[in-house]
């Protein structure tokens, strides 16, 4: 080590000397011998070729912004792409919460760190229980696709099968993520995915198909409300009873920021929800910002049991008239159980249960109603004035909430050519559904929300019909 040796101000091991002490702790002469164990043919030999290191926090700050100077923003676009991650204004209020010093950090933090945070996990716990008519709710963990894969994982512990039913509208992402932590088919915990059809004409389930998949066998049946197509399932309620005619579980995924208008999960049998928080006053963060939930009932012990996440309750102290906020049934996690634990859980997503729950404070009942009505009235609109472009229909029905389809297959252009072109037009144009949904040829999936005005729609409308080069009659 050379007497020019960068200390960085922010590691405290870049200190030579400290690095000396913690190499004689361990017995080692450098910092390379650590890596004795791997073979020399698996070690990289030579010198990496990446730039040098950036010292100066100012030349690093201009650096970090060139780079992101080069990205696209749903701000410099007018933007309807949906598909898991939404763009829903966040109130000034969320993001002045969110940035104050004892909430900044997206770890959840536990009592050694605590500054108020186990209070909010109670209160977000509380309001979105409220919201999916539901009695317990989990920590945010994730994403939706983890916290799908685990619910159904929790079902299979409860009913003790090994077989699941999941709604073949659900989102692609969510059932890879969910096929992946059902394990592989060689593996004695394997739990077997089978997907049931949904009616091409309006997106929701087949129920023909259902009842002939499903059996004594089937842990759980699992379908999302609205659909990943967004069509608003309007039998779900008799799904609930197929299911428990069956004795299997009746999981639903949720978009929580429909609750205003539609019904809550629990009122029409749901056992397990999951969903994701993003929609609840969380930026989209270039894939970040997500945060799954899992919710269930609780006239069984056996929910909150074998449920994997962290569960905050409120109860009273040795003090007469104080209250404290704290985990429960910790032991049964993987942070109690450790590798022995049902499922292994994080802490990544704290910072968006803060967001949430300050936003579904602003909100409160008639604002969740009032924005759900906005939401479903924009994007009906916005259907209609598609489908007046000759060629273009609406595909999967009327019955959608803020996501919808759109046919462009009698247009003679394909989705990827129609969504380039909207490029030049500072658009982008809906998701394209042609390779996960082979049914849905050259379909777009489009999302309209509250941030929508009149005039982005017609100006959508009018984009689409340059790109299409529709003649007027």
């Amino acid at each position: 080590m050379t007497d020019d040796y960068f200390i960085h101000p922010y590691i405290p091991n870049a200190v030579p000397e400290t690095k000396r002490a913690m190499l004689r702790e361990i017995g080692k002469a450098s910092a390379l011998d650590i890596y004795e164990p791997i073979p020399q043919h698996l070690r990289f030999q030579g010198m990496l070729d990446v730039p040098g290191p950036i010292h100066s926090e100012a030349e690093l700050k201009r650096h970090m912004k060139s780079i992101l100077a080069k990205n696209v923003s749903c701000e410099d676009y007018l933007s309807f792409l949906g598909g898991g991650c939404w763009q829903h204004y966040v109130p000034a209020a969320v993001d002045e919460v969110v940035n104050r010093a004892e909430f900044i950090s997206a770890y959840d933090g536990l009592y050694y760190t605590d500054h108020g945070k186990q209070q909010v996990k109670f209160e977000y716990a509380s309001q979105l229980a409220e919201l999916l008519e539901l009695d317990g709710v989990g920590l945010a963990l994730y994403d939706w696709g983890t916290v799908a894969g685990l619910s159904l994982r929790m079902a299979c512990r409860i009913t003790g099968r090994s077989q699941v039913l999941v709604a073949a509208s659900a989102g692609p992402e969510r059932v890879a993520v969910a096929r992946t932590l059902c394990g592989p088919a060689e593996v004695p915990s394997h739990i077997a995915l089978e997907t049931v059809a949904f009616d091409p004409a309006t997106g929701e389930l087949n129920l023909d198909d259902l009842r002939a998949k499903i059996s004594s066998a089937t842990a759980a049946v699992y379908i999302e409300m609205p659909t990943y197509l967004g069509t608003i399932e309007g039998r779900a309620a008799e799904i609930a009873v197929i299911a428990h005619m069956h004795g299997a579980q009746f999981i639903v995924g949720v978009d929580p920021i429909s609750l205003g208008l539609l019904a809550g999960p629990g009122s029409y049998g749901a056992d397990i929800v999951c969903g994701d928080v993003q929609s609840l006053g969380v930026h989209m963060s270039c894939g970040g910002g997500l945060g799954g939930f899992i919710a269930f009932r609780d006239d069984d012990p056996v929910y909150a049991s074998e449920c994997p996440l962290i569960l905050f309750t409120i109860l009273e102290t040795e003090r007469e008239g104080e209250y404290a906020f704290a985990e429960m049934m910790e032991e049964r996690t993987s942070y109690g159980l450790r590798d022995k634990g049902k499922d292994w859980v994080g802490t990544g997503a704290g910072l968006w249960m803060v967001a949430s729950s300050v936003y579904m404070t602003l909100l409160g009942p008639k604002g969740f109603r009032e924005l759900g009505d906005t939401v479903i009235r924009r994007a009906h609109y916005a259907a209609k004035r598609i489908a007046e472009i000759p060629g273009v229909r609406i595909g999967l029905g009327e019955a959608f909430f803020k996501e919808f389809v759109v046919d462009f297959s009698g247009t003679g252009k394909t989705v990827a050519e129609i969504n380039k072109a909207l490029l030049g037009h500072h658009i982008f144009g809906g998701h394209d559904l042609s390779r996960d949904f082979p049914g849905l040829a050259q379909c777009a999936l489009y999302c309209v929300t509250e941030v929508h005005t009149k005039n982005d729609i017609d100006r959508l409308a009018a984009a689409l019909r340059s790109v299409l080069v529709v003649e007027e009659v």
